[in-house]
């Protein structure tokens, strides 16, 4: 059973992408959503992965992308962070970072990027509890910008959503 986000949220995946099993692996273990492209390049199959937790006061939207660059580092060859940028607003702050890495699947080298945007969230039934929720693309690196659009399309429509059925957006 996927993990609870720790707020909720309701998103529509755009056209040709298809909700799939959440992908397995050390990096996958606390992703609650998971989508295919329908079309793969060169035996890789892009995937969109949501996933969250709450945040503490004292912790920022980068030193959660700094982690998620550790963690990729357990699993996978030479990561390096190609963009990070802060967006959004004081009052919902975001961040986005792009990994380029490689990694061995099958016995066979996959130079892969990763694009992450992460979210800070309030939940609608209680604005004291804030989350941080993460959407990831993650795509061969000759597909990554063919599917890029997607992806931002996707995060366009992510928005927190009521817990209570019949109250909240």
């Amino acid at each position: 059973m996927p993990p609870i986000l720790p707020v909720p949220i309701e998103f529509r995946l755009p056209d040709g992408w298809l909700p799939a099993a959440a992908p397995e692996g050390d990096d996958a273990t606390d992703v609650a959503f998971a989508a295919v492209h329908q079309h793969p390049e060169a035996g890789f199959t892009a995937n969109i992965t949501v996933d969250g937790a709450f945040l503490a006061d004292t912790v920022t939207l980068a030193e959660l992308a700094d982690e998620s660059v550790e963690r990729l580092r357990t699993v996978a060859e030479s990561v390096a962070v190609a963009h990070r940028r802060e967006v959004g607003s004081a009052d919902a702050p975001a961040l986005t970072q792009r990994l380029a890495f490689s990694t061995a699947t099958d016995g066979s080298h996959r130079d892969l990027v990763q694009s992450q945007v992460y979210l800070s969230m309030s939940d609608v039934d209680d604005p004291r509890k804030r989350a941080a929720i993460r959407l990831a693309l993650t795509a061969s690196a000759a597909q990554h910008d063919e599917v890029l659009g997607d992806f931002q399309d996707f995060v366009r429509t992510v928005r927190p959503v009521s817990a209570t059925p019949g109250t909240g957006a």
